[in-house]
């Protein structure tokens, strides 16, 4: 709390699914003018609330920025060239942000879409632990370009019907994340797609892993928040067959492959 207390910047790296009890843990040592930033990704399983809302609801008078975009952290602190963004309502504060973080290899930029940010940056790992699976199976790149594509049309659909912008959900915090997640070797919700897609149950794989893969209760929050609000959501729905009804991988695959044909657009 200390640390807390004398911070400009706090910034909230917790899973998600912890983070509404966090940030009533931390709030009384919050300085009144101190500016929150969330590197989590994730929607609230109970309620289907972004990190911002339940922040919003805790401490409503803090300016809060979300902080994503393709960004694994191993490459960062290896001074790979990466890319950002700090969303806000609040100008000043994603500006302040920016100027803090930015530096020859760390480009942050700025937007005011914070609805657009976090569902990019949530459902990105749903769709990464599906982009595993067509991995685990054996499947090759034609089949990951669909995935990731068709992912991409699901994550959209979902966050303009709450609001984003569509640039945000084709920019950093949307498509380039959708990209790294579901393609790169670090990437934990990956990982867990993977081995679902090898034979695997999730409590083993689980057990196993140090990290949490955030995608496998953002599932589970997604799901519900798209039956609830009824947007469709079928590789969401699959994925969810996979991790919560002990449906096999590639019957999972095989039933997005045989779905009733329909216009791309539509």
């Amino acid at each position: 709390m200390q640390a807390i207390e004398a911070a400009e910047v706090v910034v909230l790296a917790a899973p998600s699914h912890a983070l509404r009890q966090l940030l009533w843990e931390i709030k009384p040592a919050l300085q009144a003018e101190a500016i929150v930033v969330s590197a989590a990704k994730g929607i609230e399983i109970e309620t289907g609330k972004r990190i911002s809302e339940i922040g919003s609801e805790v401490f409503p008078a803090h300016a809060f920025v979300c902080l994503s975009g393709p960004s694994f952290a191993h490459e960062v602190v290896a001074n790979h060239p990466t890319a950002v963004v700090a969303a806000s309502a609040n100008q000043q504060a994603s500006e302040t942000i920016q100027t803090t973080y930015s530096s020859d290899t760390f480009r942050v930029y700025t937007n005011d879409d914070v609805i657009g940010t976090e569902f990019g940056g949530s459902v990105k790992n749903v769709m990464a632990i599906a982009a595993g699976m067509v991995a685990g199976l054996g499947y090759g790149s034609n089949s990951m370009a669909a995935l990731v594509t068709r992912g991409l049309a699901e994550m959209s659909r979902l966050a303009r019907h709450e609001g984003a912008k569509l640039e945000t959900l084709m920019g950093l915090a949307g498509l380039g994340d959708l990209v790294l997640t579901c393609t790169g070797s670090l990437s934990r919700n990956r990982f867990v797609g993977e081995q679902l897609g090898k034979g695997r149950k999730l409590t083993e794989i689980a057990g196993e892993m140090n990290e949490v893969a955030e995608g496998v209760k953002t599932t589970l929050a997604v799901e519900r928040l798209a039956n609830r609000i009824g947007v469709d959501m079928p590789i969401t729905h699959e994925v969810h067959a996979v991790l919560y009804e002990g449906k096999p991988a590639s019957e999972a695959v095989t039933e997005l492959m045989t779905r009733p044909l329909r216009a791309e657009h539509n």
